[in-house]
């Protein structure tokens, strides 16, 4: 296959093949592939939110100590290749391809044995291991696809730390109808003996991951964020202390993004007591050259563009806190496009009163809300959840960002979120509606 017959294949199979959490198949496939993921150490994350950003901040911290680092996570944003990458060089689409297709083969002589084909985020997770082993990878930052205990990330058994970020309501069709519920199966990735780092979150989850910590000997750190003292904090990211670090930067936006640096540095002392050499100086070097794209991101100054992936109740708050914190009196113009199974009426009740206007466009996903549900959700729902604009359906990305350009003028602020699917599609139009 080529790369362009790659991803169909891969687009395929994810329409094809339903998410049926549960390790059997990926440990099955991984047997046939050799089991890359035996020789490689893992930093394993799990979590509601953040995950993504911590482990991009770990991962950036252990390349500037000087180690090769693999790093795994889903969604991409802008490119497919972006989700599997090497001291933050992604995965060439040759490769991609050469490896989807060595999976392809074991997976459908599997399904002509009557065993289930895997699924387009297993054949991506086994993707990434063949990759790591082939660059020699010393450590790989791997974020689980939604999950903890069931997900196909957690066949790894040589993880080094265990990584447990915010936790909250998400994907309850799959992993339970309570906070404590998913929170056990979040803490499945802690392994037998092997220390575990938990953000500092509330009681409710931090009891879950203590007691499973306790029943698997795991050494549990939680970090303290609200001992974290902000220097600055603006667009360009922010400056702060946190226990024997002083004068932290980092380039991520979002005050919430210094709740997860505190989870990363306590990662970072982790590995550290592990006999892991991370000098003082790696450390800060790491903090301050991390990258993490459309996550509170501006694309453009006049009007300002922000791109976010907010898509549950607990981002929605973080988005919301963000944009009263940078942006106070600002007019205020959303995109939203979000998924069907998402909470997108908390998400909207949170969000809609700060707008002014509100353009509701149709993600790309066979899981998509319509942009005109959305759209007709909140104008039934306006006077209720104190929205006093107007709201309007737009038949593509390319219009809404037309649009929302229009309309707020060089003052304005605009805010394109809900999903990570469509910040891509909506980045380029952006860059084309500036270029015309």
């Amino acid at each position: 296959m080529n790369f362009m017959e790659a991803e169909s294949y891969i687009e395929e199979i994810t329409r094809t093949k339903k998410i049926s959490l549960g390790l059997s198949v990926m440990e099955e496939l991984l047997k046939r592939l050799g089991n890359p993921q035996d020789g490689l150490s893992f930093i394993h994350i799990a979590g509601t939110n953040g995950k993504g950003s911590t482990l991009a901040l770990i991962a950036s911290v252990c390349q500037a100590a000087g180690y090769r680092v693999g790093r795994y996570n889903s969604p991409s944003v802008f490119s497919y290749c972006e989700k599997i990458q090497v001291n933050g060089e992604s995965i060439s689409e040759e490769d991609a391809a050469r490896l989807i297709s060595r999976v392809r083969r074991v997976s459908e002589e599997m399904e002509a044995e009557g065993l289930s084909h895997p699924t387009a985020f297993e054949t991506e997770t086994a993707v990434s291991f063949l990759y790591f082993m082939e660059q020699g990878c010393d450590l790989v930052a791997l974020e689980t696809g939604m999950g903890g205990e069931g997900d196909a990330t957690n066949v790894v058994k040589t993880t080094v730390c265990s990584v447990i970020a915010s936790v909250s309501m998400d994907h309850m069709q799959f992993l339970g109808d309570t906070l404590e519920e998913i929170a056990r199966v979040k803490g499945g990735i802690i392994k037998e003996g092997r220390p575990t780092v938990l953000c500092g979150q509330g009681e409710t989850v931090t009891k879950v991951i203590r007691e499973l910590c306790v029943k698997k000997h795991s050494p549990l750190t939680v970090s303290v964020p609200e001992e974290a003292e902000i220097v600055e904090t603006g667009l360009c990211g922010s400056r702060f202390h946190y226990q024997g670090f002083r004068n932290v930067k980092i380039p991520l936006a979002g005050k919430y993004q210094i709740i997860n640096a505190c989870t990363a540095l306590e990662v970072v002392e982790i590995l550290r007591n592990l006999g892991y050499d991370m000098e003082e100086n790696a450390v800060y070097e790491g903090m301050a050259s991390v990258r993490w794209p459309g996550r509170f991101e501006k694309l453009s100054d006049r009007p300002v563009f922000l791109i976010d992936g907010a898509h549950n109740p607990e981002a929605a708050w973080r988005l919301k806190d963000s944009l009263n914190l940078y942006f106070p009196n600002k007019r205020m113009i959303y995109i939203m496009g979000i998924l069907a199974d998402k909470d997108y009426r908390k998400i909207v009740e949170i969000t809609a009163p700060l707008a002014e206007r509100i353009y509701t466009v149709t993600p790309e996903s066979p899981r998509a809300l319509s942009g005109e549900a959305l759209s007709s959700w909140i104008e039934e729902r306006a006077e209720a959840i104190g929205f006093c604009g107007r709201v309007q359906a737009e038949s593509s990305i390319r219009e809404a960002v037309r649009d929302a350009l229009s309309q707020a003028g060089e003052d304005g602020v605009i805010v394109a979120f809900g999903s990570l699917s469509y910040l891509g599609e909506l980045s380029k139009a952006l860059k084309e509606s500036i270029h015309d």
